[in-house]
């Protein structure tokens, strides 16, 4: 019959979500997606016919600059816990 206690020394298994390697390539495509933002700002700012459309990159460069920092914040987290 198998103990219904856990042993000490195993360490909490942690999800593949929650890895530094995870955070990096998070941070890595945020930051092609942030410029790729940028880069349609300037585009839609050169070009009369786009500057209607202006939103759409500035959308793109907001929400990956949150999904940046969120992620760097939980890494430091992270690393100050541990």
């Amino acid at each position: 019959m198998p103990s219904a206690k856990n042993p000490v020394f195993r360490k909490a298994i942690i999800p593949w979500y929650h890895s530094k390697t995870a955070s990096g390539v998070t941070i890595a495509f945020m930051l092609l997606v942030f410029v790729f933002g940028l880069a349609g700002i300037s585009v839609a700012n050169s070009n009369i016919n786009f500057n209607s459309y202006i939103w759409v990159p500035l959308v793109l460069v907001v929400l990956s600059a949150f999904v940046i920092t969120m992620t760097i914040i939980r890494l430091i987290r992270q690393h100050r816990v541990r």
